[in-house]
This record gives C-alpha cells, sequence and structure tokens, in this order.
C-alpha cells in the first residue's frame, strides 16, 4: 500500500489562531496539486507556544479544529494527522493531536504525554494518559509529539502494537536541529518502521525553530528532507517495505521483554 504524504511545515502566529486557520486553508489548498493521501500539520499550529495566553485563546474541547479538519477532509478527500492544538478541557489545557480520516471522520486524538519542562510546558499544559495508535486505511499509525521522541521506550509501544508508520508533530527548536535529525533516523532503525516528522519553521518572541520536516524510510534512510523555512515536504512512501525490513531483521521477534 503507498500512501501520498504532505507535511505542511509552516510559520506560526504567535498566539492567533484566525490567522492561523486561515494561512492552513492556503497550505491545503496548495498541498492538493500534489495529490497526497495524508496531509501532517505541525505541533501546537494554531496558537504557537503563547503559553500563558492558553486559557484565553485554546480550542475548547478541540471542536472548532476537529469541525476544520473535517470540512477539510470532505472538500479534498484526504486524511489529516492534524498536527497538535491546544484543546482546552475540564481539567484544563492539553496539547491534542488530532486524526481525521478523508470521509471527515474523527478518527483520534492523542494528548501529549511527557511535556518539555525547559519551555515551561508543565506550567501550562496538563498530560495526556491515552496512546497514539490509530489506523488509516486499515493500517496501523502511530502518532505522537515532540519531546516524545526523546523516549524511545514510547515510540516502542506503539511499533511492538504493529504501527507500521510513526508520525511526530513538532515546534523543535534550531538549537537542537542535529538531535531532531539523529533521533528521528534512529526511531525509524530501530522500530522498523516509517518516520513522518512534520516541525514548523520561523520563530516566535522566545524561539527559533528548526523546520527540517523529515520522512525516513524503515532502514533509515531519508526519503525527504525540508529546509528551514516555510513549505510544504512531500514524498511517497510504500507499507510494504516494513514487512520486508521486518522479516530481513525480525527484531519484534527477538525481543526480550520479560527480562527489560
Amino acid at each position: 500500500m503507498k500512501f501520498k504524504i504532505a507535511c505542511l511545515q509552516m510559520d506560526i502566529a504567535f498566539g492567533n489562531p484566525n490567522e492561523n486557520y486561515q494561512k492552513a486553508e492556503r497550505l491545503i489548498k496548495e498541498a492538493m496539486k500534489q495529490n497526497p493521501d495524508i496531509i501532517v500539520f505541525p505541533e501546537l499550529w494554531t496558537t504557537g507556544y503563547d503559553l500563558t495566553r492558553l486559557d484565553a485563546i485554546a480550542d475548547k474541547g478541540a471542536a472548532s479544529t476537529i469541525d476544520f479538519f473535517k470540512n477539510a477532509a470532505k472538500k479534498y478527500q484526504v486524511h489529516f494527522v492534524g498536527g497538535s492544538v491546544a484543546n482546552h478541557g475540564e481539567q484544563g489545557v492539553k496539547n491534542t493531536l488530532l486524526i481525521i480520516n478523508n470521509k471527515g471522520q474523527h478518527v483520534h486524538s492523542y494528548s501529549k504525554l511527557h511535556l518539555f519542562k525547559l519551555m515551561d510546558e508543565h506550567l501550562y499544559l496538563e498530560a495526556g494518559e491515552e496512546k497514539g495508535l490509530f489506523e488509516l486505511d486499515n493500517h496501523p499509525f502511530a502518532g505522537v509529539i515532540c519531546y516524545d521522541i526523546r523516549f524511545p521506550e514510547w515510540i516502542r509501544a506503539h511499533t511492538s502494537k504493529g504501527a507500521e508508520a510513526i508520525f511526530v508533530v513538532a515546534e523543535w527548536p534550531a538549537p537542537r536541529l542535529s538531535h531532531w535529525k539523529s533521533l528521528l533516523i534512529a526511531r525509524a532503525i530501530e522500530n522498523q518502521a516509517f518516520v513522518i516528522a512534520c516541525n514548523r519553521s520561523g520563530h516566535d518572541p522566545n524561539n527559533e525553530f528548526a523546520g527540517h520536516s523529515m520522512i525516513i524510510d524503515p532502514w533509515g534512510e531519508v526519503i525527504a528532507e525540508a529546509g528551514a523555512t516555510e513549505e510544504i515536504l512531500s514524498a511517497a512512501i510504500e507499507l510494504d517495505f516494513v514487512k520486508d525490513i521486518r522479516k530481513q531483521i525480525p527484531i519484534f521477534e527477538d525481543r526480550r521483554p520479560d527480562l527489560y
């Protein structure tokens, strides 16, 4: 099964959801010229890291963003790994990844498990608890958010359940670009899975972001990589390659979780 992927490496207007929704509409329209099957957004794309104002600007129940993706999915018949949004619920604000299929159905939500204290996430966000496993066209995938990729045991919790591709949505800062690349390649190799990583570009009042969204195959080869500025990164992935690699080196059969 082949999927065409488009990662929208967008520069995010700090604390301005309306402007970001308008930009997202333009970028989706532009991306559809390449006939993708899945469009991927970055982390916190509606607000950026305007954490101190999240109580005021977060999307209640992620409802507006879910509706945005449902309408776009129906219009274009495309799946969305909809990045993550500041999701205002009864227990506070979570950083929530949204999956919408090409029929306009909300398939899954995953809220960021590992909060990044260096950017004060723990002061303004509540951690999630659910896994990021979901299916599109009957294929098992996983979605994680930014800092999650530093926890290989969390990624393995998904691939050990069959996930063939790991979607990573991020606002990864430029000073740690080398970590971004190395971690993503390592996660692909050790999990024998595709890694589709959509980062943001640009800057906010406190940070410069790395861009360099990447699509990596299960052998650790980089299929496509963006630069530092806003762009749409596109490539096709062939999921049969996952099965081939997992047969060639059967790491999932050779695991010894009883002793770990």
